[in-house]
């Protein structure tokens, strides 16, 4: 599967978030039609690892969604963002509903000698480099920020590119508006994940020294 790196800052060409991207194919869903948004997934080659199917072509989901992530590092709580971004969070319940996150580890830890404090998660294949086979249109008003406990969609430089990984950011990182936002962290969640940064890793931009592994995502209906 093709990858590009996404260049969060512009005078940061060399720090990248990583996501899946291929050719553009059919946005065909089997799933029934409804009320909700319409939503376009493009089918973008084979999913990494596990095999999937499309979300529904309509958002299924509205107002807030409460979910889990459940790590060694401890339980991570959600509230995802539906009315923000809905085709975004219609897709990540449909993955997590599917096991696509289950028995993962987070590849990518960034830290703040780069300006960028994320962890990034979400391929199962650990590589940065995984998705699962399709992508997603971005969400963004240009209007957004990432504030330590913001939870957001990795893509690639092109538009529309998003997948299965996400990031969550541990501390104040100032990326363009270009990342759709769909939801945030709990507390307990985001001092994990802030102590996991303490621990820092090897050269920046790569797997944190702590491992942070997932065993699975849950959202309540």
């Amino acid at each position: 599967m093709l990858t590009r790196p996404l260049a969060v800052l512009a005078t940061l060409a060399a720090v990248s978030l990583l996501s899946s991207c291929g050719d553009e194919g059919s946005s065909a869903s089997d799933e029934p039609q409804g009320d909700g948004p319409s939503c376009t997934y493009r089918e973008d080659g084979q999913a990494a690892a596990k095999e999937v199917d499309l979300p529904p072509s309509t958002a299924a989901v509205s107002g807030t969604l409460s979910g889990t992530i459940e790590t060694n590092i401890g339980d991570i709580g959600l509230e995802l963002d539906a009315d923000a971004a809905p085709c975004t969070v219609n897709s990540f319940v449909s993955l997590a509903e599917q096991g696509y996150y289950d028995d993962t580890t987070c590849h990518r830890l960034t830290t703040a000698a780069a300006g960028i404090q994320v962890l990034q998660c979400g391929d199962p294949t650990a590589t940065g480099m995984g998705g699962p086979g399709y992508t997603i249109e971005d969400e963004v008003t240009g209007e957004e920020s990432y504030p330590d406990g913001t939870l957001a969609m990795a893509r690639t430089q092109a538009p529309d590119s998003g997948g299965s990984q996400f990031f969550i950011v541990y501390g104040d990182t100032p990326l363009p508006p270009e990342y759709t936002v769909f939801g945030t962290v709990d507390d307990a969640g985001l001092k994990a994940v802030q102590q996991v940064a303490k621990a820092g890793n090897g050269p920046d931009g790569v797997a944190p020294a702590e491992p942070v592994d997932i065993s699975a995502v849950t959202v309540a209906d």
